[in-house]
């Protein structure tokens, strides 16, 4: 594999820091963060005040004294010491003073794919903030494949696509490493904003950006299938007169609206399989497209690839939480390379 699994399982902890969420797997324990990558801070004093889900409840409903920020963005640290003071939090002191004991802390961290050079300086001054001694970072492609238990140190091609808050990433991997991949600004945010302008151009209702999600969970085995009903009612505000309203929306047109932005997903799909060996896109017509990440469960992404691609496209069982476990399996020393036998000569 292209990363050193010797490293790996020296390492102590490991951190998936996504633009939604943020994952910390310990070794022993193993998953004991899973919180959204948010942090609420006093302005005027510039304490703490809450980070998580609660500091994700609060989002629009703060005074002008409180800010809520979110230090990742689009998996790149955009804010080293806020992304810090979060993380402390989100540890705890109990877990914080059992990572102190270790003389020698190694940490390992998820990185898209294709990062420059000052995004990965940013996870790594991040993690050495928080008394990493040494940082290993690791291709999100790469663990995510891991995690959801593809056979990626074997010579077959296996395609997964990573589908984030605010990016989508797309890859062939072979013999542990990335044939051809690509990364797409295009991403569950960019599909809740596409809601979002379609209820407020069509219906001229105003819908809280934390209702977004759940509706199209919800419309998905309610509304956005063929056997669904064609017509279903959203709550929300009315932007000329600022009171609570409901409409009956067309589901079919909600579906059109979430489709629009995919559209850059699919030529990004294309693009990966041109770039392929054919002998690599044959063994994909077996095992097909699997997917992962938290936008992964979006309503009818899977069903859009099956009919652009012709080739099968499978969820993860877990695919929010496959790049952290994919990361905690090569600590843990569960992924072994695939060992050659030297030529007799």
């Amino acid at each position: 594999m292209t990363v050193s699994l010797e490293q790996l399982r020296r390492c102590h902890v490991a951190v998936d820091l996504g633009a939604a969420r943020t994952r910390v797997y310990v070794k022993g324990p193993g998953l004991v963060v899973d919180e959204p990558s948010v942090a609420a801070v006093n302005t005027r004093t510039g304490s703490l005040i809450a980070v998580g889900a609660l500091a994700e409840q609060m989002t629009g409903r703060t005074p002008d004294y409180i800010r809520v920020a979110r230090p990742v963005s689009g998996g790149t640290v955009v804010d080293i010491e806020m992304a810090q003071r979060m993380l402390r939090h989100l540890l705890g002191e109990k877990l914080r003073r059992q990572l102190r004991r270790k003389p020698w802390l190694r940490a390992a961290a998820c990185t898209p794919h294709d990062s420059d050079p000052l995004a990965r300086r940013a996870s790594v001054e991040t993690l050495v903030g928080l008394g990493a001694r040494r940082v290993e970072l690791v291709d999100t492609l790469i663990a995510a494949a891991v995690g959801c238990g593809l056979p990626v140190e074997q010579p077959t091609a296996t395609m997964i696509m990573v589908c984030g808050a605010a990016t989508t990433q797309i890859a062939v991997l072979s013999l542990g490493s990335i044939v051809t991949a690509v990364r797409l600004p295009v991403g569950g945010d960019a599909i809740d904003h596409a809601v979002i302008q379609h209820l407020r151009q069509h219906h001229e209702l105003m819908l809280p950006s934390q209702s977004v999600r759940p509706l199209q969970l919800a419309l998905s085995g309610n509304g956005l299938t063929a056997q669904g009903p064609s017509v279903t009612e959203i709550h929300g505000r009315d932007v000329a007169t600022g009171l609570a309203r409901s409409v009956k929306v067309d589901t079919a047109a909600i579906r059109q609206a979430i489709h629009r932005p995919l559209t850059a997903v699919l030529d990004g799909v294309g693009k990966v399989l041109r770039d392929c060996p054919p002998d690599l896109v044959a063994d994909l017509a077996d095992c097909g497209i699997t997917m992962v990440g938290g936008s992964a469960l979006l309503p009818g992404l899977d069903q859009m690839l099956r009919d652009a691609t012709g080739v099968p496209v499978h969820i993860a069982e877990r695919p929010d939480t496959c790049s952290i476990l994919g990361l905690g399996a090569m600590m843990e020393g569960e992924i072994s390379p695939l060992v050659l036998d030297p030529l007799a000569s």
